[in-house]
């Protein structure tokens, strides 16, 4: 595993005399996969190849028959050291049964992962979908692809066969997408000619198998010489990551990391078959025990007799491609500039659209916080400081502004009512973070004024145990809450639809109106197993 992306450091990056990475001890590092301890940040350019098995029928007697001919030419990268290329691989649930994984086994994945993204419920909840229509932050025409996973009995109202795919009709919507993706393989590159002559080597590969590529992103993270990486928006990506601590997480001296005051959670917020934030172990998929599961290096579950754990050391991935329009968001930001110079001549002639973006995202450019006083200054390594907290510095938000992007996605002890409530508050906020492995794809627009319709956005990726308490709860309660932290009728002015956000200032606030800048136009939730998991799916 690539050791140059951290997830101390702006975009998971570590730049130069940048602070102390963390990693796995044995024998945890082996059976992870690289991609939860690393951004490969040394590695600019990747490629997400998107899978579908193309088998007729439902299930397929060898299922597992095309990893074995991925193994042998994208290996799955562990996190036991430094690789020249490494990849990382996801899968559906619909994926998982069509490979041959047993009911047993399927039926004991958490329920947002059964279920899919698409649910109807689900996708309510995360504000792509209303009342039978898409919403304005999805693409237009609605999403191109999905896991498109089936109805459950429940929704479909046939307690006889759970997952029939022939059936009666359905109690609630089976929202599909035109593309469907099993599996989503992710490769990291030195650069674009080798990626796609790799792209190609797996294509070849996997083709006699039945599966194919149905959908592809060419990614790219390029990091300046203080290690940030940038969005299209222009603004420092990946600024405030989780710092997980205990069961075997150590820095690189070997030493047991720290349990960081403000971004430390349990490792089992981030890995299965781990204690996290409620004392508990993380819950994980099993299978019944058989000489192919302890073949493949799968321990015997502590509380689950005649099971095997095929959930230790693997995670739920998160995935949204995330369509970005920049023109879009800069022309808005200069016309609220316009707008202020006009009705305050005095001191709203020196407002401009980069005034407004930073609030909006809660940051400078660079990463930097917003301070009533202006920037919090960078932290030792010349890197933006991630070591605060609201309550403090800022609680009525006249710097950072109560409902930018980020104070949103990370309100750490902003949300408490009273100085007494400030550690509860912030220990629970540690209890919803996820851990990003996101990079954008598309190139860099030319002009940020003006729309040249080409496609770049972000894939959003992120890595947690629980997708209920965790991803979920930090998009409905936090993103998209319209009452957050005390504001009316106001939702994320970032990733979120066409709305207002409220600028703090004294004497007087000031109101500013955003549109839609970011669409999402597909996504899933994926299982990323561990080694031993990945080498017991082989085996379908």
């Amino acid at each position: 595993m690539d050791r140059g992306p951290v997830s101390t450091a702006p975009g998971g990056v570590r730049g130069p005399g940048g602070p102390p990475s963390w990693k796995l001890a044995a024998p945890h590092d082996a059976m992870t996969q690289g991609m939860v301890v690393s951004g490969f940040g040394t590695l600019p350019t990747g490629r997400a190849l998107f899978l579908e098995f193309g088998w007729s029928g439902t299930l397929r007697a060898k299922g597992g028959a095309w990893l074995q001919a991925l193994q042998a030419v994208a290996p799955i990268t562990d996190a036991d050291g430094k690789d020249p290329r490494s990849a990382g691989i996801g899968f559906t649930w619909q994926g998982l049964r069509k490979m041959g994984l047993g009911a047993n086994a399927l039926a004991s994945f958490d329920r947002p992962f059964k279920e899919g993204m698409f649910q109807e419920d689900r996708l309510r909840r995360l504000g792509d979908r209303r009342e039978g229509k898409w919403l304005d932050t999805v693409i237009a025409g609605g999403p191109r692809w999905s896991g498109n996973t089936p109805l459950d009995a429940a929704a479909r109202g046939d307690d006889a066969h759970a997952f029939d795919e022939d059936g009666p009709a359905p109690s609630e919507q089976h929202i599909t997408t035109p593309i469907t993706v099993h599996a989503l393989l992710l490769l990291y590159e030195a650069d674009e000619a080798t990626a796609d002559a790799w792209c190609a080597a797996v294509s070849d590969a996997l083709a006699p198998h039945g599966v194919r590529v149905v959908h592809r992103l060419p990614l790219e993270l390029r990091v300046d010489e203080r290690g940030i990486a940038r969005e299209h928006f222009g603004f420092a990506d990946g600024v405030s990551q989780p710092q997980p601590f205990k069961d075997g997480v150590v820095t690189m001296d070997g030493t047991n990391a720290p349990a960081d005051p403000w971004n430390g959670v349990p490792l089992g917020e981030i890995l299965m078959g781990h204690e996290n934030g409620h004392n508990e172990i993380a819950a994980g998929p099993v299978v019944p025990d058989s000489l192919k599961a302890r073949a493949a290096g799968l321990k015997a579950h502590p509380r689950g007799e005649g099971f095997f754990d095929l959930g230790l050391d693997g995670s739920y991935m998160v995935v949204r491609e995330l369509k970005q329009d920049v023109a879009a968001f800069w022309k808005s930001m200069r016309d609220n500039a316009a707008r202020i110079a006009k009705d305050d001549p005095g001191r709203g002639a020196k407002i401009d659209g980069d005034w407004i973006a930073s609030r909006v995202v809660g940051r400078d450019r660079d990463g930097n916080l917003l301070c009533p006083e202006g920037t919090l200054p960078p932290n030792q390594y010349g890197q933006p400081d991630n070591a605060f907290g609201f309550w403090d510095r800022d609680r009525l938000g006249q710097g950072c502004p109560l409902g930018s992007h980020v104070r949103r996605g990370n309100p750490r002890d902003g949300l408490a009512p009273t100085a007494a409530d400030q550690p509860t508050l912030l220990a629970a906020s540690k209890n919803h973070r996820i851990l990003r492995r996101a990079r954008k794809f598309g190139p860099t627009i030319a002009d940020p004024t003006v729309d040249d319709g080409v496609d770049r956005g972000l894939l959003f990726i992120c890595l947690n145990t629980d997708i209920t308490r965790q991803f979920e709860f930090v998009q409905q309660t936090w993103v998209l809450n319209p009452n957050f932290a005390t504001l009316y009728d106001e939702v994320d002015p970032l990733i979120g639809p066409k709305g207002q956000l409220t600028i703090p200032e004294t004497p007087l606030r000031r109101i500013v109106e955003v549109e839609t800048f970011v669409q999402m136009a597909g996504g899933e939730y994926f299982f990323l197993p561990s080694m031993p998991a990945l080498r017991y799916l082989e085996t379908l």
